[in-house]
């Protein structure tokens, strides 16, 4: 059997989508730098990056499948251009290796900011986007790495493109802004919360997806991964239900959540530190990030479970990791694996 590459396997959904494919009896290929660390894994790593094509030439030799799940996950960086190196150009980079080496179909990971949210309304994978409605400079670059996959499916490459919203559950090392919402929530860190909503998915639902794009999806179409649409108070109050502790009662009008996060992302601008609440973050809080699955249920035979049992599990992953203590939190990374 031709090895399966997979790349971003270090980080949380990478992660997921690695144990799976190897419990299915592939034989698994991670792309990995240097810094990584495969836990709890048992792939082949090799060392490369998605800026850099000879490494990936290398990575991709007798691979017949690719999943493309790594990315630069940062809400706020000293120079946004690194997000569109590793994001777009490293997507290009990845899928002209595949392809070079014989690839017989390959899984991109994309992500939900990329699907249109009629306002007030649902999203799916038929609703009008632009990269005008992409807020911030990780959304924009997402926004053109699936441009990116959608051009090499159209000129007939087997690129089948697929949507997360927002996972939850265990392993979710870096953590991912998800994640640090429980962290934040766990540490009691959290003493109001914004009008805001997103659907929110079990991580190990979000990997059963992408084997069944890889075994069923169609080339150069999209489909959303995702299970529940929750406003964040909602979940909130699910943490409380699981944790026994005290969900925050004050809601914080946009307006000054905004100008707070101006301030604080400007003066990270000046110091170089990162921001704690991003004002990228704040401004895709304002849109309820709310979608539907149908396509992925009617073509691929998509069917989450509740999102209640993703959110346990990741109380129980954090807390018997450490993570409930900062110092064992990596502060500030807020990415999927890079690579």
């Amino acid at each position: 059997m031709k090895p399966t590459l997979i790349t971003g396997a270090s980080g949380f959904v990478g992660w997921h989508v690695a144990r799976l494919l190897s419990e299915r009896g592939h034989r698994v290929r991670a792309l990995v730098r240097p810094q990584s660390r495969l836990r709890e894994l048992e792939a082949e790593p090799v060392i490369g990056d998605l800026r850099d094509p000879e490494s990936l030439a290398r990575a991709a030799a007798g691979c017949g499948q690719v999943f493309h799940v790594a990315a630069d996950y940062r809400l706020w960086t000293p120079d946004p251009q690194v997000l569109y190196r590793s994001n777009v150009d490293g997507t290009r980079n990845l899928l002209q290796a595949a392809f070079a080496a014989g690839a017989e179909r390959v899984v991109y990971t994309s992500t939900v900011g990329c699907i249109g949210v009629p306002r007030d309304g649902i999203g799916d994978e038929d609703s009008a986007v632009t990269i005008a409605d992409m807020a911030g400079h990780y959304k924009r670059s997402k926004f053109l790495a699936e441009q990116a996959a959608l051009e090499f499916a159209r000129q007939g490459k087997p690129v089948v493109i697929v949507n997360p919203t927002a996972p939850v559950g265990d392993h979710d090392f870096k953590p991912t802004p998800t994640g640090r919402i429980i962290l934040d929530f766990i540490r009691r860190r959290m003493p109001a919360y914004i009008d805001t909503g997103l659907n929110l998915v079990d991580v190990r639902d979000v990997a059963w997806g992408h084997l069944a794009a890889l075994e069923r999806g169609r080339t150069g179409e999209r489909y959303i991964l995702g299970a529940e649409n929750l406003t964040l108070h909602g979940i909130l109050n699910r943490l409380e239900s699981i944790t026994g502790m005290a969900a925050p009662g004050v809601r914080i009008p946009y307006v000054i959540a905004y100008a707070a996060a101006a301030v604080e992302t400007g003066w990270g601008s000046l110091t170089g530190r990162e921001p704690r609440a991003p004002l990228e973050a704040v401004r895709m809080a304002r849109k309820k990030m709310f979608v539907r699955h149908g396509k992925a249920a009617r073509e691929l035979g998509y069917q989450p479970g509740d999102a209640s049992a993703a959110l346990e599990r990741a109380v129980d992953w954090f807390r018997a990791n450490g993570y409930e203590e900062s110092g064992n939190m990596v502060v500030g990374s807020g990415r999927e694996s890079r690579v």
